[in-house]
Order: structure tokens, then sequence, then C-alpha cells
């Protein structure tokens, strides 16, 4: 969809991609009601990401405010989702609103950057493991607070991360197929021997192809992961958000040929949850289904009624996908009291 059209197709297909993310469906509605073109669903996200801000100014405890910047956060990642030639400072402003709510919120979480990457690490200093959060083509670690959520209330760490062509690094990079490069360094820094991975969208790509090619991964889940693209059948809006991401057309039409996991689906040893949607069908997307069963250890969740990213059912998977994890990273059942340990302070989101 172009920015000139209309905006109540673009708003309806997005609605349970937001509502997922964490936004108030009624607010969401009186957003987009107002909106007469695509062009204008940036500005109006940021602006009400804006007034998140206010709120949080004008708050009356600490813990009021920091729920307030993580709306804002979300807000401001939501206003990237459609083409806007100011997307860069939605992104940074995601950013910096979710930065400020976790100084408040969680003072103990800290930010780990390095090549290629930037995330918020989570949870508590003596976790019994740790999780890396992979998002996808044109989401950021902002859009997934309550699958951090879940995964924090099992007892475990998190690093929520933006990598190239993601976030709020899409400015100054691009994305790559060689995830596993990233996702080794992102390792290094947290300092921990093993991690648990879960990617979402073009990120589940991201996630089997890392637990596939670095030995360190000992866990994972994709949602909605692509298996394989043909770029010829992809819909032109998700090309054109490829080729933006990717650095240009033909950039774009290259790391499509590369997202193809036969090869690599038998070399993935560790325990994967591969989750799809019934209802996502999207033309040039391989779902996930020959990925949960060519890998040696492969679990497939499908949800009849979910559609892409599942936020129209999310009681379905996300549970299980973090008892998955926590089991199969920690050797402990979900539930038991090693998998409840939290970090001191309330639970934001």
């Amino acid at each position: 969809m172009s920015a000139g059209e209309p905006a109540a197709e673009f708003a309806r297909a997005q609605w349970t991609r937001a509502t997922g993310a964490g936004v108030d469906p009624h607010e969401y509605g009186r957003v987009t009601d107002g909106l007469t073109s695509v062009a204008d669903w940036g500005p109006s996200f940021r602006r009400t990401g804006d007034d998140y801000l206010e709120r949080a100014g004008n708050a009356g405890s600490p813990v009021s405010a920091g729920e307030h910047l993580l709306m804002a956060a979300r807000w401001f990642h939501l206003a990237t989702l459609a083409p806007y030639a100011e997307a860069h400072r939605a992104a940074a402003e995601a950013d910096h609103a979710l930065s400020r709510a976790l100084t408040v919120l969680e003072p103990g979480a800290r930010r780990v950057s390095g090549e290629g990457f930037t995330g918020l690490l989570r949870g508590p200093a003596d976790a019994p493991g740790t999780v890396v959060v992979v998002p996808g083509l044109d989401s950021a670690k902002e859009e997934f607070l309550d699958l951090v959520s879940a995964l924090l209330a099992r007892g475990l760490a998190v690093f929520a991360m933006d990598g190239p062509g993601q976030g709020v690094l899409a400015a100054g990079t691009t994305l790559r197929p060689d995830y596993e490069q990233v996702v080794g360094r992102v390792i290094d820094a947290l300092g921990v021997p093993r991690v648990g991975l879960v990617g979402l969208s073009l990120g589940g790509y991201f996630a089997a192809r890392t637990a596939a090619l670095e030995p360190r991964v000992a866990a994972a889940a994709t949602v909605s992961g692509p298996f394989r693209l043909d770029w010829e059948e992809l819909p032109p809006p998700v090309r054109d958000i490829m080729a933006r991401r990717a650095g240009g057309a033909d950039a774009a039409r290259g790391f499509a040929r590369h997202v193809d996991l036969t090869a690599l689906a038998p070399r993935i040893t560790a325990p994967l949850l591969v989750v799809d949607g019934g209802r996502d069908v999207i033309p040039g997307v391989t779902n996930g289904e020959p990925l949960a069963r060519l890998a040696p250890h492969g679990t497939y969740l499908s949800v009849r009624h979910g559609d892409h990213l599942l936020g129209n059912a999310r009681p379905d998977w996300l549970s299980p996908l973090g008892d998955h994890i926590a089991r199969t990273l920690t050797g402990t059942p979900a539930g038991s009291p090693a998998g409840q340990r939290r970090s001191p302070g309330p639970a934001p989101c």
C-alpha cells in the first residue's frame, strides 16, 4: 500500500499486531479512525506517543510514569510500520522511551550494545538462563514487551535486541542474512555460556539459522517465521519494506534468496518450538511446518485462527512458548520454585 491510499484497510491489517504489542484497542480505533491516508499514520502515532510522554511527566508516581513511558515506546514503534520520512526519529523515540521506562521500573536493567546490535538486558543477575529475543523485518524490541514479560515471569533474564536494519539501528544499517554472527557477538557481550533464542516473523528465520550455526543456542522458538521466501511471489508491500530495510530492491532480492532453511533445519540440535497461525497466508512465504519437521527436535504448534504474529491468539501460544524455553533452557519445569525467581521491583508489562 502506498502512502497516498486510504488508511482503513491498512489499519485493519495492523489491528491485531498493534493490540498484540499491547496498545489499547479502543485507543487504536480512535487514532486510526481519524486517518485519511497512510501518510497520516506516522505523524498520528507519534502524537499519541507524545501524549504518553506528557502523561509520564505529570504522573503521580514513578511507577505510573514508567507505565506511561512503556506505552509511549509502543506507539512510537508502531509509527514506523507505514511509509514515513521521519520513521528513524520515531524509532529513536521508541528506544529512548523504553530506556527511560526501565530506568524507573527496573533499575537493574542495562543497555548492551556492540557491532550490529543494541538492546536491553532485563531480569535477575542470578537467572538460571538468558533468552535473546530477535525482531523481524519491520519490528523492533519495543513490539514484544508482553513476550519479554512472560519470559521474565519464569525467572529468566531476557535481552531484547535490535539488529542490523531493525528498530533504532534501521537508519544506519541494513538487513543481513548471516545473523548468527550478530547473535554470536551478543552472547559474547552478555558473558553467558549459552542462551535461549526466540525469533518473531523474519526474526524466526534469523533464530532458526542461528540455532543451526551457533552451538551456544540451547533452546529456540520461532513465531510466524518463514522457512523459505520466493521474491517474485512476495506481495509488493512486503518487497517494498524489504527494499527499504535491505538497502534497495537488488539487495532485497539477494537477501530473500538466502531465506531458505532446507539445508540448515537438520543441523538444529537444540529443542525447537515452531509456532504458526493458520490464517497467516502470505504469497511467497513458506511457513514453519517444514522447519519443525526437519529439525531433529522440532515441535510444531499451529493455531488455526492465528494470524501473522498471532496477536489475535496470544493465550494459545505465549504461555506454551515461555514454558518451552524455560524448561529446555534451565532443565527446571515451569512453575517450580527455581522457575519463579524474579528480579526485585514491579513487573511493568
